[in-house]
């Protein structure tokens, strides 16, 4: 029968902390080996007994003062104190002793850090690096990484990265993270040149044949980051992050039933996630199957409910069925969590216009001007929302507080054209239209839409027929 090899060590541990105790205590003369204080210390500090840690780290040092290994647990212990001075003395002697310890140029550089003092950081680990190779270099260039991350020198994160894969170019940890700031600094074509270069060396490679993907995506070479993304999937055919990449660019390609089966393998693959519920209702949505894009967008809501975007989502779908007492009660959803999102707030009072409800309208597009002063649409639904009531007076008003806050666009000169048509003022109504046609003549369209009657005045209809025939010469 097999001894319980953690019984072992746990019985080893009892007798090393007894010996510890007696020699703390001065009982006999107990003699410890280096080996044991290193273990007893270890003990103590995943205990987070850092003063017995300490304790033990310098009663072990007074036995072995030449020990560069237990000066640097003590200068560890004593950074976790945020004994800095001491620590980084501590190190300095060690390194007297023994400078091919890591350890040693990794817990300088965290001194430094906490000081404040990135350049020595920084410095420290260049020199350092050159002293090293193999696995020990490759953590100096990752712990520079982040040195520079956290001092936001992106650029130069992104160039420790590729230096590590220069050397092991299958480095996991670096493949993943060279991926995303590749992304963020935008260096993508340098990113195509290095995974490139891997492949032809490693073409089993899933990763890299994924990050050359992300690289073209990022240059909108959508076709050709789909075909990487296949080559990762022939290597690894559960690889949920590359058809979550290939759906993407599928989407960007318009290729929305392709962006469809991707997405649906995401699900095969990996647990449901309300953002690949919501990508495929999206992809329904523009195929115009608004009952798919409204199954799934429910779906995304069971699994967020606290998303007023979905509960909007499904609301437009209703809306483009035109079944919009079911679209109202989305929107209500919707904007119990975002009372004032004017994008809500729009699609309410169009509605509600709709639905003849035209006060609750004004009111839900007022909303969306209070939010938004500077946008046009605002201004645009309530005006016309306020002209097919009838309140004209209202309609003025708020046609010159647009003018004033947004701008002076031809809409507003074509509407204020139409509402003097309304307030039977005929004269100043069509030199409004004269000047709202030399300004935009393809704006137009709006302004006949407010009321198609008015094509039935001549007058109208040769001021049209006038600029069309202008702009035909």
């Amino acid at each position: 029968m097999q001894e319980n090899p953690y019984r072992n060590d746990k019985n080893e541990m009892r007798d090393l902390l007894k010996q510890f105790e007696n020699l703390r205590s001065g009982k006999n003369h107990s003699f410890l080996e280096e080996e044991a204080f290193e273990k007893i210390i270890d003990h103590f500090d995943d205990k987070d007994d850092v003063a017995s840690a300490i304790e033990a780290v310098e009663l072990g040092i007074e036995q072995f003062p030449y020990s560069s290994s237990l000066m640097v647990k003590k200068a560890d212990l004593l950074i976790a104190t945020r004994r800095y001075t001491e620590a980084l003395e501590m190190l300095e002697k060690a390194e007297i002793f023994d400078n091919s310890d890591i350890d040693i140029y990794i817990l300088k550089t965290d001194i430094f850090l906490a000081l404040d003092e990135q350049e020595k950081a920084v410095e420290l680990l260049e020199t350092a690096i050159d002293m090293f190779e193999g696995e020990e270099r490759i953590n100096l260039l990752f712990e520079l990484a982040d040195v520079y991350d956290d001092y936001e020198e992106f650029d130069k994160v992104f160039d420790c990265l590729v230096h590590i894969l220069h050397n092991e170019p299958n480095n996991e940890e670096a493949l993943y993270k060279i991926c995303f700031w590749t992304d963020f600094t935008g260096r993508s074509e340098e990113s195509i040149k290095l995974h490139q270069k891997i492949l032809d060396d490693f073409p089993y490679n899933e990763l890299a044949w994924f990050n050359l993907g992300a690289a073209y995506q990022g240059l909108k070479l959508f076709e050709k980051a789909i075909d990487a993304y296949k080559y990762a999937l022939v290597i690894n055919e559960k690889f949920d992050y590359a058809y979550r990449n290939i759906a993407d660019a599928y989407i960007r390609l318009r290729k929305y039933r392709d962006a469809i089966e991707s997405l649906e393998k995401v699900i095969e693959l990996a647990r449901p996630e309300d953002v690949i519920y919501e990508a495929i209702g999206h992809c329904y949505d523009r195929l115009k199957n608004y009952a798919q894009a409204r199954f799934y967008y429910k779906k995304a809501s069971h699994l967020n409910s606290d998303d007023s975007k979905l509960y909007y989502k499904i609301a437009c779908t209703y809306i483009n069925e035109m079944s919009l007492n079911k679209a109202v009660q989305y929107l209500e959803s919707a904007m119990r969590i975002h009372r004032m999102q004017p994008e809500y707030n729009l699609a309410m009072g169009e509605c509600l216009l709709e639905l003849g409800n035209i006060r609750d309208a004004i009111t839900y597009f007022s909303n969306v001007v209070k939010v938004r002063p500077r946008s046009i649409s605002g201004w645009e639904a309530l005006i016309r929302c306020l002209y097919k009531e009838d309140y004209f007076d209202e309609a003025m008003e708020q046609i010159a507080a647009a003018q004033n806050i947004a701008g002076d666009k031809p809409i507003f000169l074509f509407y204020k054209s139409a509402v003097l048509f309304g307030m039977a003022k005929s004269k100043e109504a069509l030199l409004l239209l004269q000047q709202a046609m030399e300004a935009s003549p393809k704006t137009l369209k709006k302004f006949i839409e407010l009321n198609p009657t008015i094509l039935q005045n001549q007058q109208v209809v040769d001021i049209i027929a006038y600029y069309k025939k202008r702009r035909s010469i």
